[in-house]
C-alpha cells in the first residue's frame, strides 16, 4: 500500500471513531442500544486485546491498521448479543458509567476524558519508535488508572473490570513478545543469510577474477 493511500484510509478511518463517539454520546436510543450489549463481558475481554494489533501497525508504521483497530477498539462494546442476565456487579457498574458519561461534563471530567486519547498516543509513539520499555509501561499503567478509576468512582462495583483488566495485560505483553521474538528470530535468519549470500559473492570474486 502506498504511503498515501495509507495516510487517506488512516484518516477516514480516523473519522469515523470521532464520528462513533459523537453518535454514541449524543443519540440517547443508540446509547442504550450500544450498552445492553456492552453488559455481555466478552466485550469487556475482547477490547484490551485491540491494543496487540495498534502496536503491531504502529511498529510497521501503518496508519491505516492504526485507526482500524482503535475504531475495533471503541465498537467491540456492542458486538456481542445482550446477555441474558448479569452479575449484580456488571449492573451496578455500568449504570455509573452510563450516568457518568450522561452527566454534566464539567472541567475535571473533560481533563480526565483527555487521558483516553493520551494512551493511545503514548501507546502509537512507543510502538512507533520501537521503545518497548515505554511500550510495557504504557500498557500496565493504562490497566492500574483504569481498575483505579473504576474502584474509587464507582466503590465495589468497579471490581467487576479487576479480571478483564489483568487478563487483558498478560494476554497483551505475552502475544506483543512472542511476536517481537519472531521478528527478532526472522532477522537472526535473514541477517545470517545475508552475511552467506556475502561470503559466497566475495568467494565467487576471488575465483573467478583475481
Amino acid at each position: 500500500m502506498s504511503k498515501k493511500l495509507d495516510l487517506i484510509l488512516g484518516m477516514l478511518f480516523a473519522a469515523a471513531t470521532v464520528i462513533f463517539i459523537t453518535v454514541f454520546l449524543t443519540n440517547d436510543i443508540f446509547f442504550s442500544w450500544a450498552f445492553e450489549r456492552h453488559h455481555n463481558i466478552l466485550s469487556w475481554y475482547i477490547r484490551p486485546l485491540f491494543i496487540i494489533p495498534i502496536v503491531i501497525f504502529a511498529f510497521k508504521k501503518s496508519l491505516t491498521g492504526i485507526f482500524v483497530s482503535i475504531f475495533a477498539l471503541f465498537t467491540s462494546m456492542f458486538w456481542f448479543p445482550v446477555p441474558a442476565e448479569s452479575s449484580p456487579e456488571v449492573l451496578s457498574f455500568l449504570s455509573y458509567e452510563m450516568e457518568y458519561l450522561k452527566g454534566a461534563w464539567t472541567t475535571p471530567k473533560i481533563l480526565m476524558s483527555l487521558l483516553v486519547p493520551i494512551f493511545f498516543v503514548m501507546l502509537i509513539i512507543a510502538a512507533w519508535k520501537r521503545s518497548w520499555k515505554w511500550l510495557l509501561g504504557v500498557v500496565i499503567g493504562a490497566a492500574v488508572l483504569k481498575v483505579l478509576w473504576s474502584v474509587i468512582f464507582s466503590g465495589e462495583a468497579g471490581l467487576s473490570i479487576l479480571k478483564p483488566a489483568i487478563m487483558g495485560v498478560i494476554i497483551c505483553v505475552g502475544g506483543l513478545y512472542f511476536y517481537l521474538r519472531k521478528r527478532r528470530a526472522k532477522g537472526s535468519v535473514n541477517k545470517a543469510e545475508g552475511e552467506k549470500m556475502k561470503k559466497e559473492v566475495e568467494n565467487f570474486k576471488e575465483d573467478h577474477f583475481i
